[in-house]
C-alpha cells in the first residue's frame, strides 16, 4: 500500500504500494466479500469487493499515517508503540483484502476492478502471515529496526556523532584514518538489528507465499505489470546498457585516489576502498570532486557557497523549490504544508532525519520531512522531496487505489528530473544565484559533477534489493548476510570495506533502506526515468544545444504535459504512463548515456593507459 510517505517509517515499510491516506476514525475490519470460493464470483461481485476494500483501507489510513509521522519526527517508546500498533492494523486488514482479491482471479471483471484487484495483491511490501499475533510481531520488528537506524551514535574522538556528524566528515576529511574509523564507527551500529531483521525475514516470507508469491523479494517483482522473473531480467538489461560508462568513471576516479594517497592507501588497480569515495555507503562521490576534477577546469564554482553568499537557509531553500514546479504551472504548497513540515533537525528530540515526502489525508495535508542543510546536496534534495508532494496533489483526483505512482520507480524520478534542471548552470543563472553561465570549458567539469552523483550511484542502486532478493529466497543466511552483501559490492560497484569485517557485522544494516524495509530497486529506476523524461521534456522545449545544459524552468507547456501524466496515478500500467509524457512506451538508459556522451569520450582518452575493471 502506497501510505504516501515516500521513505519513511515502519508503516510504509510494511504497506508502501496501494494508496493510504484519508479520514480519520476508528480502525476497520476485514469484511469476508460475498463470493465464495464454491463459484466464480460475478463481475458485479468483483466490484463491490474492490469498492468495500477502497473504502475500509481509505478510512484506516489517516490514522496510520499520523501515528508514523507522530514516531518519525518524536522518536521514543511511546510513539515506537503507537505505530506498530497502528501499522499491525492497516498490515492485518491489508493482507488480508490482497488474499481475498485472489478469489476473483477467474472473474471477467471490467478493466478498472481488474487494475485495482491487481493492485490489491500486489501493493503490499511485507505481507503479514494470517495467524494470531502475526501483523502486530512484524509491526513490532519494524519499529524498532526504524528506530535503531535513526537512533543511531557511536564515539569517535571523545564526542559522540550521529549519521549526519559522520556524513560531514566523510564529505570533508581527507584523512584515510580519519575516514576509515568513522566508517567502521557507523557500521557499529548495525549488528545489533541482524537478528530483527531475519525474524522480519522470515514472518514476510511466511506472509507471501500466504499470498502466493515464492516469496517477499518474489512479491516485490510482482509490481511492475510484468512477471517477476522478467522485471529482474529487464534490471539486468538496463543495468548493460551503463555500465561500460560505469566502469571508465570507476577507472578514471580510482587513479585519481592512488595518486592523492598512494599505493598503500588505494592500488592502482583492483577495487577502490569505500571510505575514500565521500559518502557512508559509496553512492554518490560528489563530495570527492576536488580530487578528481579535471585539470582544465577553469570555471569551477561551488554550489554550496554560492548558496551561503546568497543568504540562503532552509526554508528559502524549500521556497526556491516549490518556485521552481509554480514557474511550471503547478499551484502553490498549502499554508499548512509549511507549519507542519519538518525543515530543520529539532534539537529537541530523536526524529528521522533521512528525507522524505508525506501526504497524510490524501487531500491537501502533504509535508517534507528533512534536516535541512544549506548546501548543493540538500538544494536537489528539496526539488526531489518536493517532486513527490506534487505528484501525490496531481493524483488526488484519481480513485483511492490509483493514488500512487505509474511505479515506484516513477515517484523517486519526478523529483529527480525536476533536479537534473536544477543542477544545471542554466537553471542557477535563472534564479539569480549564478551570474554567468561557463561556456563549453564548463562542460566536462559539469558533467563530471554530475556523473559521480548519477552515474556512480546505479550499481548501488541495483544491488540493494538483489541482496535482499537473495536473503528472500534463501540463497543467503544470516550468518553469510554480510559476506554476500560485499560480494555484490565488490561485483556491481568495484569497491571493499577499509578493513576485515568483524564476526558480528551486518553491513547492510547501515544503509536507512534495509532496517527501514524500503524497497530499492525504485531509485535504480528513478535513475534511468529521469532521463528519459528529461531528454523528452527538451525536445518538447525545441532544445537545440547538449541535453546537460537544458533547463525546463518556466516552461508551462512541457509543465503541462508532465501534469497530465501526474494525474494518471497509478490508473494505467506504467508503460502508458511513460508514453503520455515522453511517447516511448519501454525504459531506455540510452538517454543516460546521451546526456553524459561528452563525458565518456573524454574519460576514455584520460583512462589511456589504465588497467580498467577490478
Amino acid at each position: 500500500m502506497k501510505l504516501k510517505l515516500m521513505a519513511a517509517g515502519a508503516a510504509i515499510a510494511l504497506v508502501a504500494g496501494l494508496g493510504l491516506a484519508a479520514s480519520t476514525g476508528a480502525p476497520a475490519q476485514a469484511q469476508t466479500p460475498a463470493a465464495t470460493p464454491a463459484a466464480i464470483p460475478t463481475p458485479a461481485e468483483a466490484k463491490a469487493f474492490t469498492d468495500k476494500a477502497e473504502a475500509d483501507l481509505e478510512k484506516l489510513s489517516e490514522y496510520v499515517n499520523k501515528a508514523s509521522w507522530v514516531r518519525a519526527t518524536y522518536i521514543t517508546e511511546d510513539t515506537q508503540w503507537l505505530e506498530a500498533k497502528a501499522t499491525a492494523e492497516i498490515t492485518d486488514l491489508a493482507t488480508k483484502y490482497a488474499m481475498q482479491a485472489s478469489l476473483y482471479d477467474k472473474t471477467d471483471a471490467d478493466p478498472v476492478t481488474r487494475r485495482k484487484l491487481d493492485l490489491l495483491k500486489r501493493g503490499l511490501v511485507v505481507a503479514a502471515p494470517q495467524r494470531p499475533g502475526a501483523a502486530d510481531q512484524l509491526a513490532t520488528i519494524a519499529s524498532r529496526l526504524d528506530s535503531t537506524y535513526s537512533t543511531g551514535k557511536f564515539q569517535y574522538g571523545g564526542k559522540t556523532l550521529t549519521l549526519n556528524d559522520a556524513e560531514d566528515i566523510m564529505a570533508q576529511s581527507r584523512d584515510p584514518a580519519e575516514l576509515k574509523a568513522v566508517w567502521e564507527g557507523w557500521h557499529s551500529i548495525s549488528p545489533v538489528m541482524r537478528g530483527d531483521y531475519a525474524e522480519l525475514v522470515k514472518l514476510a516470507n511466511e506472509g507471501a507465499t500466504g499470498l502466493g508469491y515464492k516469496d517477499t523479494g518474489a512479491l516485490w517483482r510482482s509490481g511492475y505489470d510484468m512477471p517477476a522473473d522478467a522485471f529482474a531480467a529487464e534490471t539486468d538489461r538496463l543495468w548493460k546498457q551503463v555500465e561500460p560508462f560505469y566502469k571508465n568513471l570507476h577507472c578514471y576516479v580510482r587513479a585519481r585516489l592512488n595518486e592523492k594517497y598512494g599505493d598503500g592507501v588505494q592500488p592502482r588497480t583492483g577495487p577502490i576502498r569505500a571510505d575514500l569515495l565521500g559518502n557512508m555507503w559509496a553512492q554518490d562521490w560528489g563530495n570527492i570532486y576536488p580530487l578528481v576534477a579535471p585539470k582544465e577546469d577553469t570555471s569551477a564554482y561551488s554550489l554550496d557557497d554560492l548558496l551561503v553568499k546568497a543568504g540562503y537557509d532552509p526554508v528559502k531553500m524549500v521556497k526556491t523549490g516549490e518556485n521552481f514546479y509554480s514557474s511550471l504551472g503547478f499551484d502553490p504548497l498549502p499554508d499548512t504544508f509549511w507549519t507542519r513540515s519538518q525543515i530543520t533537525r529539532p534539537r529537541d528530540r530523536e526524529v528521522v532525519c533521512h528525507a522524505s515526502a508525506w501526504d497524510l489525508d490524501d487531500k491537501s495535508d502533504i509535508r517534507i520531512k528533512m534536516c535541512t542543510k544549506v548546501n548543493g546536496d540538500d538544494f536537489y534534495t528539496v526539488h526531489h522531496e518536493l517532486g513527490h508532494n506534487y505528484y501525490q496533489r496531481a493524483y488526488s483526483g484519481q480513485p483511492w487505489l490509483f493514488r500512487g505512482g505509474a511505479n515506484d520507480g516513477f515517484h523517486e524520478a519526478i523529483g529527480d528530473f525536476a533536479g537534473l534542471s536544477a543542477l544545471t548552470p542554466t537553471y542557477l543563472n535563472q534564479i539569480g544565484l549564478l551570474d554567468k553561465v561557463p561556456g563549453e570549458e564548463g562542460d566536462i567539469p559539469f558533467l563530471m559533477k554530475m556523473a559521480l552523483q548519477k552515474i556512480a550511484f546505479l550499481p548501488f542502486g541495483l544491488l540493494v534489493d538483489k541482496w535482499r532478493w537473495q536473503v528472500f529466497d534463501g540463497q543467503l543466511t544470516p550468518a553469510t548476510y554480510n559476506d554476500g552483501w560485499w560480494k555484490l559490492r565488490t561485483q556491481y560497484q568495484g569497491i571493499t570495506p577499509p578493513g576485515t569485517r568483524p564476526a558480528d557485522a551486518f553491513d547492510p544494516g547501515a544503509k536507512y533502506h534495509v532496517p527501514g524495509n524500503v524497497p530499492y530497486t525504485r531509485y535504480f529506476l528513478a535513475h534511468i526515468y529521469q532521463f528519459q523524461f528529461h531528454r523528452a521534456a527538451c525536445k518538447m522545449e525545441g532544445w537545440k544545444g547538449p541535453l546537460h545544459r537544458c533547463s525546463i524552468y518556466g516552461n508551462k507547456a512541457v509543465g503541462a504535459k508532465f501534469k497530465t501524466m501526474l494525474e494518471m496515478g497509478q490508473s494505467q500500467p506504467w508503460p502508458k504512463e511513460l508514453a503520455a509524457f515522453t511517447g516511448e512506451t519501454q525504459t531506455d538508459a540510452s538517454a543516460v548515456t546521451d546526456y553524459f556522451q561528452p563525458l565518456n569520450k573524454w574519460l576514455i582518452k584520460a583512462n589511456k593507459g589504465e588497467k580498467c575493471g577490478w
